[in-house]
């Protein structure tokens, strides 16, 4: 773990210093901008993907926190217009740059103190590979504070090629690639959306030209501010993703006890869940919420009204970070730990590999469509209904487990009844021998 956080931040500041010695001499030294800012997007791609794992120590609350980190992340876009109003403030690039890498230094101090050397393993994880004993006979003789910690034999692991191809994945990477595109291809034509919605015509006169470069500019200010909403609003995301997983056992549950089978309650009885069946009832819900934002924030681009774009800023930012939030919370829920990084990283490739699809989508606005954004608008909507067929599969997923975990039990109880019944005969049959004799 502490190889994996300390390299990305020692190349993110590194990259950060090394744009610092190019503005020393741009003429000269321009060709270091290439592989900086390589090193600059691989490390901190890595330092955040690897960081994710931290939101395993948080037990029941990991998807709450998992989406604030995510949450962060997206909002972090709104420290450009910061670091622009330093640098119009009179601060150089160079001093910028080395002040940015001295706070990349910090991540790697931070590394070196706090993080371990292996990988947090996952709530579930750590439940099936532990169990607890009481100190008894020898074990009193050793130096024992609590309960001891036995290891139990390793569970069967999952290959990756299982996780990689299972609908789960392959359907949140339909979701993502759509929601992806069109949060992106948004981005890229906001201008020009809001040009047309000023003037109402490819080409406008040099003064209303001027008053629309003026509103333009405050609209985009404020979607610029509106990224920092991503932070706040993430973790009610993570929330959705979270609730009532403390009611949740992982064993079969009877109703007559106060936790899996065979723990008697000596206090009134809960209504208990099984964990893996709330875990997928909670992305299904998650997924159906953000996806009708989606759906909102695409019928609000295709009304020309400017004050409703306020709105449609708000959808952006709220599906733009409840979008991340929900398929990290998934993976985390779904698949093991260790495919938690890879399946993430691979989901990210793809996502923006498809979301390319925003350049010619661009230029059907700019030229065939003379800066009519309302077709490709309404194409995007209808394409945004594909969401909706994860959790239509959540869903159905969901009763097979539950037919599953229902069949197991009943052929459990129907064990237990002819075992009963062997050893009643059995019984009987030694009563009879004696008797006899």
């Amino acid at each position: 773990m502490f190889l994996f956080l300390s390299l990305p931040s020692i190349l993110f500041a590194a990259s950060c210093a090394m744009m610092a010695l190019a503005g020393y001499n741009p003429p000269v030294l321009a060709p270091l901008i290439f592989p900086v800012l390589s090193m600059n997007g691989f490390g901190g791609i890595c330092l955040t993907f690897t960081s994710l794992t931290l939101t395993n120590m948080f037990g029941n609350l990991r998807s709450t926190f998992l989406a604030l980190m995510i949450g962060s992340y997206a909002s972090s876009a709104v420290t450009f217009p910061a670091i622009k109003v330093i640098y119009d403030a009179g601060v150089s690039f160079v001093t910028i740059m080395l002040s940015w890498s001295s706070l990349a230094c910090l991540i790697f101090l931070n590394c070196l103190i706090n993080w371990p050397k292996e990988f947090f393993s996952a709530p579930e994880e750590t439940n099936h590979m532990c169990k607890k004993i009481k100190p008894s006979g020898p074990a009193l003789d050793q130096n024992v504070t609590g309960d001891l910690q036995q290891k139990a034999p390793p569970a069967q692991t999952i290959p990756f090629c299982h996780s990689f191809c299972s609908p789960i994945f392959l359907w949140s990477l339909v979701t993502m690639g759509m929601s992806q595109l069109r949060i992106i291809f948004y981005m890229a034509a906001m201008n020009k959306m809001l040009e047309f919605q000023v003037t109402g015509k490819e080409h406008a006169s040099k003064e209303l030209k001027e008053k629309t470069d003026s509103i333009v500019s405050f609209y985009s200010s404020i979607f610029g501010v509106l990224q920092l909403l991503c932070v706040f609003s993430c973790p009610f995301i993570g929330y959705a993703m979270d609730w009532r997983m403390k009611e949740c056992v992982d064993g079969p549950i009877d109703r007559n006890t106060d936790g899996p089978s065979g723990e008697k309650s000596r206090q009134k009885p809960k209504k208990l869940r099984n964990r893996k069946i709330q875990k997928l009832t909670n992305a299904m819900r998650a997924f159906v919420y953000i996806n009708l934002l989606l759906v909102g924030f695409g019928i609000t681009c295709m009304i020309h009204s400017l004050h409703l774009q306020f709105l449609t800023f708000i959808l952006h930012t709220l599906v733009r970070g409840f979008m991340h939030s929900a398929c990290g919370g998934l993976y985390a829920a779904v698949y093991p730990s260790n495919h938690f990084g890879t399946l993430t990283g691979l989901q990210s490739l793809i996502s923006a590999v498809f979301a390319l699809l925003q350049q010619p989508l661009f230029k059907a606005v700019v030229v065939p469509l003379h800066g009519d954004p309302f077709w490709v608008n309404l194409g995007l909507l209808l394409f945004s209904l594909v969401g909706f067929f994860l959790p239509i599969y959540l869903f159905y997923f969901r009763r097979q487990v539950f037919q599953k975990m229902k069949d197991r039990k009943t052929e459990l109880a129907f064990g237990a009844h002819i075992k009963l019944h062997e050893d009643n005969a059995t019984t009987n049959g030694a009563l009879s021998k004696d008797t006899m004799a």
